[in-house]
């Protein structure tokens, strides 16, 4: 929705609740003018009660299109930070190939040692490309509801330290409290995918110099694990929208770091299809923290 449309709706608001009060005043004058004492007093008391519950109900109306129209807006400002996150991070890989391979061909004289380097940053770049489509595919999936979930037991306390340790060889050290050998029925690629995302956010917005927790623990009748870092955090203000699909915190043309939007909103979808909840809670002293809860039977 266009912002010269919404002008255009308060104008028009603005303009009948001007006209509902000079209607008014002229009717209740025009009943004053022309009626009995008993009857004045009868006809302006049913003209004010009507006129009041409709200026309500037209309050009311108004109202009800304005959320339409900022919901509107909203989510036309993140389908466009979405398109313009998914064009940069579709072209940069692309490009980024191309110029390996013009590389390779225009200079055949490199070293064996260099043409293997070039060759697995390709690679690398590829992958990049995979993870976005297959990030996209599942958000797909998620809204469809075509998931296919496979639980099997697994010492869940160990599936979580092999997960952050693989990660973590490829991006940085991270540490990890985890409590020995508690055992559930879990989705090895749910689990898979909402930690890579939870870390790669944390890595994202809290840096490489980043301290990030992996965690792991029994509370009473339920098992708790996220993840933590000591990043900026998210501001009070955006905290209600990060679970959104779609949304990125700042204007897409000025954010540091890209993405498409969809990260959390598939960790959370994930979640619930997985019988667990996830919060957002500030980590103290700084930082963002996520919180993941599983009910034991």
């Amino acid at each position: 929705m266009k912002r010269q449309t919404a002008i255009f709706f308060y104008l028009i608001a603005g303009y009948l609740v001007l006209q509902f009060a000079w209607w008014m005043y002229h009717l209740v004058d025009l009943t004053t003018k022309i009626s009995a004492e008993a009857l004045q007093k009868k006809q302006f008391l049913m003209i004010v009660g009507e006129g009041s519950v409709f200026f309500i109900l037209l309050l009311i109306g108004f109202w009800r299109i304005r959320r339409s129209i900022q919901k509107e807006m909203l989510i036309s400002r993140q389908q466009n930070n979405f398109l313009l996150s998914v064009t940069h991070e579709l072209k940069t890989p692309l490009v980024t190939n191309k110029l390996y391979l013009q590389t390779l061909l225009k200079h055949r004289d490199l070293s064996q040692e260099k043409q293997e380097e070039l060759l697995l940053q390709a690679i690398e770049e590829n992958k990049r490309l995979e993870d976005l489509i297959e990030s996209i595919l599942t958000a797909t999936y998620i809204e469809n509801e075509r998931m296919q979930l496979k639980f099997e037991e697994h010492n869940f306390s160990d599936i979580l330290r092999e997960i952050g340790e693989d990660w973590a060889e490829k991006r940085m050290p991270i540490q990890f409290d985890i409590e020995p050998n508690i055992v559930l029925k879990i989705d090895l690629f749910i689990i898979k995918t909402v930690l890579h995302n939870l870390l790669e956010n944390a890595y994202k917005y809290a840096g490489e110099d980043a301290n990030i927790l992996v965690y792991l623990k029994k509370e009473k009748n339920n098992v708790v694990w996220g993840v933590k870092d000591n990043g900026k955090g998210v501001d009070p203000q955006s905290q209600k929208y990060i679970f959104n699909k779609f949304i990125r915190i700042g204007e897409e043309e000025t954010r540091k770091h890209k993405g498409t939007g969809l990260g959390l909103f598939i960790v959370k979808s994930l979640l619930q299809a997985h019988g667990e909840t996830i919060v957002y809670l500030p980590n103290q002293p700084k930082g963002s923290h996520f919180k993941i809860t599983r009910k034991l039977k």
